[in-house]
């Protein structure tokens, strides 16, 4: 497997991983199971990630056809088609782990006094730019355009201008807040006044590069970072203000990235939602990475001390799958877990920003 140059990794027995016996192999397995059917596919998910190489994409075959029922025949399928390398970052603590989840949340089909927020369609001028396509002399970091009438590209609109035009609304949502935590958890479920339920799926980014608030408000020391939550971050920016001007709403826009979505009304609200790699999430098995160095579909065994089952700091070993990537997931020891649907995954995952280590268990054949 050829990768970039500051990519480090050291061969290791699975006798090294720590817990690897006590995990859950068939639910990694069945997992895994939804990347295979994508991968022998050759279906590449609506966020085009690194080419599987052909030893994976057999390996997704094999384990299509494993037939395999329990743990001991799951376990024995990675271990006889996988090898475990540890990803050696740099600086070699550098290893970091976030979560993210599925919001459950309100909304309207039109426009009202209590549901004033638009989120917004897919724009008919965006262009998408996957890596390598960047024209000569275009921003570093940026991947979506707007072609001009002379053919030529220039990069897209900034939050600021798209909320503003507010063109091709889909559905309305109490505020500002909400719609932009959609937007960095990449998809959501609407419920509307009638009963109704539909979800959002991810349908594209303006391209600009992502900034973290949270982060500028623990470095300007608004919040503090021991108190730094999804609530706490939510509350600020409500009591900071919503409207045109006001403190709240101007730190969102200082992240430039957009997502835009489409609007599924027949979904099976048992499945998690679709995400980058076209297939459907697992929760505490999916990981989002970083789609320029690895391919969709690749196992990854994290080891990390987490808050992740509740608020106390307990073991987190386990065998997670790839399928999906974000804009603020860089590097090759850089992971986001997939917590679920709803308030309660959504605390969990609000609450996981922790240092971990990494190994991917790569096909045979494909060894470095």
């Amino acid at each position: 497997m050829s990768g970039p140059a500051s990519l480090r990794l050291q061969p290791l027995d699975y006798e090294d991983l720590q817990g690897f016996g006590a995990d859950d192999h068939l639910a990694a397995f069945r997992c895994f199971e939804r990347s295979a059917r994508a991968l022998v596919r050759l279906e590449g998910g609506t966020r085009t990630a690194r080419p599987p190489s052909p030893a994976l994409v057999a390996a997704a075959g094999s384990a299509l056809a494993s037939g395999a029922t329990d743990g001991i025949d799951a376990r024995r399928f990675f271990e006889a088609l996988f090898r475990p390398f540890r990803i050696v970052p740099d600086p070699p603590d550098a290893g970091f782990l976030t979560g993210y989840y599925e919001p459950c949340v309100q909304g309207s089909p039109v426009e009202t006094d209590a549901f004033c927020w638009p989120i917004l369609a897919r724009p008919p001028d965006l262009v998408g730019l996957a890596p390598g396509e960047t024209p000569p002399g275009f921003p570093e970091g940026v991947s979506g355009a707007r072609r001009r009438g002379d053919g030529s590209l220039v990069p897209y609109d900034d939050r600021r201008t798209i909320e503003r035009e507010q063109r091709s609304p889909i559905v309305w949502l109490r505020d500002a807040v909400e719609a932009f935590l959609i937007q960095v958890q990449g998809s959501a479920q609407i419920e509307f006044a009638d009963g109704r339920r539909a979800r959002l799926a991810y349908d594209g980014r303006n391209g600009l590069p992502y900034t973290s608030i949270g982060r500028i408000l623990t470095e300007t020391g608004e919040i503090a970072e021991s108190a730094m939550s999804l609530e706490s971050l939510k509350a600020w920016l409500r009591a900071a203000g919503l409207s045109e001007g006001e403190r709240g709403l101007e730190l969102m826009r200082r992240n430039r990235s957009f997502v835009f979505f489409r609007l599924i009304e027949d979904f099976d609200p048992r499945l998690g939602p679709v995400a980058g790699a076209g297939v459907a999430l697992t929760p505490l098995r999916s990981i989002a990475v970083d789609k320029t160095i690895w391919s969709y579909g690749l196992p990854f065994w994290i080891e990390a001390d987490l808050p992740w089952a509740d608020e106390a700091l307990r073991p987190f070993r386990r065998l997670m799958i790839a399928q999906d990537t974000g804009s603020a997931i860089v590097g090759p020891a850089r992971a986001d877990i997939f917590f679920g649907s709803g308030d309660a995954a959504g605390a969990r995952a609000g609450a996981i920003r922790h240092q971990g280590a990494f190994a991917v268990l790569l096909p045979v054949g494909d060894e470095p």
